[in-house]
């Protein structure tokens, strides 16, 4: 990915995160989160656990909706 003249290499492999505590203290069910992200219930499913490396693109949307960083969403 571009940001300007940088090129910003993204890779979170096995890294925990907070998509699950987030998603939970707003009350959210994994297929609302995924509607409002444009991913399935899945793949909402499958980045709390870890098993699913979401793109940077997706990585910053979920920060975006969280009114956080991805570094304190994904511990990079």
């Amino acid at each position: 990915m571009h940001l300007g003249r940088i090129t910003v290499l993204w890779a979170v492999r096995g890294v925990d995160n907070d998509v699950r505590s987030l998603r939970e203290a707003r009350g959210l069910t994994q297929a609302q989160l995924g509607a409002a992200l444009g991913v399935s219930r899945q793949s909402v499913n499958s980045i709390e656990k870890g098993r699913y490396d979401p793109s940077l693109p997706l990585a910053i949307a979920i920060a975006r909706y969280f009114e956080t960083t991805v570094e304190e969403i994904f511990h990079v």
